[in-house]
């Protein structure tokens, strides 16, 4: 298969030069090239303006900033021969066929024999594309289409043609998969491909069906959101994020390639407010606000617009019936409900299912592929057959039939059964054959939740479960709310210790929950402090300090595996492991002054121990201690694996994954390998210099706070931290212990949880979500 060493991407605006950053990210070379700008001397300028402007983006197109390095600039005019040196051409120009054409023709008189060319497309058919294009062109080309940011939304549809080397289509595949990090999806070479196919339905009817059922903003979204396992923007939400002025040109497009008889037609109104909004400049977050927006003239205040009045209100909670019905009875009881919320919800769902339903397989050969489309296109948490499975799929035919809308043959066809079953361990699908199909991964792809369908856990508890995962490698899995640490979990870990050590070679620590551990439960901590049951949080304090040393020398690897959010807790479990094999997007920190208190399930000594071994920080004490209080005194979170490297919270020699879904296969096979021959690590020991080095962080922190950079309370958590990490009353001359650093970070934490400061700080982070600044 042919390897994908270096890479184009033609036209560098907002998804071409996203494209490129995440190429980059692999640590792929890449030139971005786009048009000669009509003014001005720097004929590169467009290119050269795209990578600058990402640079400053925030969430940021690149993983770390030094990933741009990896992207030549150019135009179009001069630097086309720079094609003959790359093995995938991306095209993401305007969508306008003669421009396309046109730039295909002269990048084939360049390109070298066997490179592959694609377009980011999502409106233009792929046999549009290479219309009077010679045979050889047609054998390389497909499309490969990315969604929007291309960092983060892990879809990537491909689309081929009769005419597509096999070989062309696999190495995309892989090149996708492995390097970008994206669950590639085949679809055909229909309107909209997929996701925007079923997407844009559902967009459409429920604006259509909002405005003519009488819903406010605010409804149409908690309807549309959470009970659906939809994200909480709901549709207008979504659409203030994507830019309202984009969706009728989408229609435009996709009206104008669907036959005549595509249900999306009938959806289709009068866009008056819509059209009022965009010629007001009201287009969404990247206008002066859209269906929702924030009058900071009135202080601040969040507004929606009224749609029959088209002016702005005051933002209301949505108080429907059905969605208390839905708490409790599901999604049938949510569409079931006769108020205008259930009425609502039936209205989109049933044409929004019944039109994935009738799609299948003019859009993918089966369900599973439009599932993964919705979930990773649109962040759906279930798929439109996942949402059928739950209304029960006899029980929406009846339904649909009874309000006199068309049932689906598929639906027909599933009858009484559903879209997914599990047989015997193994997740099937229904397919358009009226047969069930092995629902299959990638080569290289282990799911956890593969498992655990066929598998019993080697030990469970209410936290936490521990897992057989094959070759004598065990995974511990955390299974609560955000994966907060609790007691539970540190029985669990202490357990596995045991286990692992007796019946296997190796532990890894994974889950595949949003995140990996949003840290210790506040929750717990809150309730405990507020009735003064002192003792009992000073024993979890020591008691998770002890269970981490445990897995830190257990005579076994241990390798931490994590995705998403790793804070606090879950960052010290991982700073205890061997080593790390993270998913590329985790983001970890110790944030624990974001509570008035400081890390003490040994973050501390742990950050102290790396940043002092650091061969490329400075000698001498002080270095080593002033990085840590940085770090740790701002609560910083790195905003990738790569820029956790950074800060040593994880360390030069750890890995990093894109596609998360070879996590866990990736983690495992660096466990089988540090078990040859395994020695745990050898304990550390500390110099510190004592209170000389905490009146120097005192004074830096001083100097912040007469600036107005920090509060009163941050330099009351700050002193606690500066004495933990200047070793308390020590001086240069003596050497500390691991033990002794824990008893200080043990020390300092009881002193600050006593704090009414704290307390409010607690209180409002489990209230808001947010920090308090007191």
């Amino acid at each position: 298969m042919a390897t994908i060493a270096k890479v184009a991407v033609l036209g560098a605006g907002v998804m071409g030069a996203g494209i490129a950053a995440q190429v980059a990210n692999s640590g792929t070379p890449v030139v971005l090239l786009d048009i000669v700008p009509k003014e001005g001397e720097n004929r590169n300028a467009i290119a050269e303006g795209a990578v600058a402007r990402m640079l400053k983006t925030d969430p940021a197109p690149f993983m770390h900033p030094k990933n741009a390095r990896l992207i030549t600039t150019g135009n179009l005019e001069d630097h086309l021969h720079l094609l003959a040196e790359c093995d995938w051409i991306v095209e993401a120009v305007v969508e306008n066929l003669d421009v396309k054409r046109d730039l295909y023709r002269k990048v084939d008189a360049v390109r070298k024999a066997g490179s592959i060319v694609s377009s980011n497309t999502s409106t233009i058919p792929l046999s549009m594309l290479i219309e009077g294009m010679p045979d050889s062109f047609a054998a390389d080309f497909i499309i490969t289409h990315f969604f929007n940011p291309p960092r983060y939304m892990r879809l990537l549809e491909v689309v081929a043609s009769p005419k597509t080397r096999p070989e062309a289509q696999e190495a995309m595949r892989r090149f996708g998969d492995v390097k970008l990090g994206k669950t590639v999806v085949d679809a055909k070479d229909t309107p909209g491909f997929i996701g925007n196919r079923i997407g844009i339905y559902w967009m459409q009817c429920a604006v259509t069906e909002a405005m003519e059922g009488g819903l406010t903003v605010e409804e149409a979204d908690a309807v549309l959101g959470r009970p659906m396992g939809i994200p909480k923007t709901g549709v207008f939400g979504l659409l203030d994020l994507v830019g309202i002025d984009l969706m009728p040109h989408v229609m435009k497009s996709m009206v104008a390639t669907l036959s005549g008889d595509d249900p999306l037609h009938t959806l289709i109104r009068d866009d008056s407010l819509v059209r009022k909004m965009i010629a007001e400049g009201y287009t969404g977050r990247k206008g002066k606000g859209g269906f929702y927006r924030v009058n900071r003239a009135a202080g601040k205040v969040k507004e929606a617009i009224d749609f029959k009045s088209g002016e702005y209100r005051r933002q209301e909670k949505a108080s429907l019936e059905s969605l208390d019905a839905a708490k409790s009875g599901g999604l049938r009881a949510l569409v079931s409900h006769p108020d205008r919320g259930g009425q609502y919800a039936w209205k989109v769902l049933a044409g929004t299912l019944g039109y994935a339903a009738a799609l299948v397989p003019e859009i993918a050969d089966t369900v599973v592929g439009v599932d993964e489309a919705m979930r990773l296109g649109y962040n759906w948490k279930f798929g439109p057959f996942e949402l059928i499975d739950k209304l029960g799929p006899a029980w929406l035919a009846e339904k649909l039939a009874a309000d006199g809308r068309p049932v689906p043959e598929l639906l027909k066809k599933v009858g009484d059964g559903t879209f997914y079953r599990i047989e015997s361990g193994q997740l099937q699908f229904f397919g358009t054959d009226g047969r069930y199909h092995d629902v299959t991964r990638p080569a290289g792809v282990v799911l956890l939740s593969d498992i655990k369908r066929r598998s019993n856990p080697v030990a469970r508890n209410g936290s936490a479960s521990l897992w057989d995962i094959g070759d004598g490698v065990a995974c511990l899995e955390f299974h609560t709310k955000m994966n907060a640490l609790d007691n539970d979990v540190m029985a669990m870990i202490r357990k596995a210790i045991g286990i692992v050590e007796r019946d296997f070679k190796a532990l890894v620590i994974h889950n595949e929950g949003s995140h990996f551990s949003a840290g210790a439960n506040l929750g717990l901590a809150l309730f405990a402090a507020n009735i003064g049951l002192w003792p009992e949080i000073e024993s979890l304090v020591q008691e998770g300090q002890e269970t981490y040393k445990a897995l830190k020398y257990a005579p076994f690897p241990v390798v931490g595996a994590p995705s998403g959010l790793a804070l606090g807790g879950g960052c010290e479990v991982l700073l205890h492991c061997d080593v790390v094999q993270a998913h590329a997007e985790t983001y970890v920190g110790l944030v624990e002054v974001g509570v008035g208190l400081i890390p003490a399930w040994g973050g501390c000594k742990e950050m102290l121990a790396r940043w002092a071994g650091n061969p490329k920080a400075p000698r001498g004490p002080m270095p080593p201690i002033a990085k840590a209080f940085e770090m740790i005194s701002t609560a910083t979170v790195a905003k990738s694996a790569a820029e956790a490297k950074d800060w040593l919270i994880l360390r030069p020699t750890d890995g990093i994954t894109m596609n998360r879904d070879r996590l866990l296969t990736d983690a495992k096979a660096v466990a089988l390998k540090l078990a040859e021959g395994y020695q745990p690590p050898a304990e550390p020991t500390y110099t510190l210099p004592g209170p000389t080095a905490k009146a120097a962080l005192n004074l830096a922190v001083d100097g912040f706070r007469k600036l107005g950079k920090a509060t009163l309370y941050d330099v009351v958590v700050a002193d606690r931290l500066a004495e933990t990490l200047s070793g308390g009353d020590t001086d240069i001359t003596a050497t500390l212990s691991e033990d002794a650093m824990l008893e200080l970070e043990r020390r300092n934490f009881m002193a600050l949880v006593r704090q009414p400061g704290t307390l409010a700080r607690i209180e409002q982070m489990l209230m808001t979500g947010k920090p308090l600044r007191n």
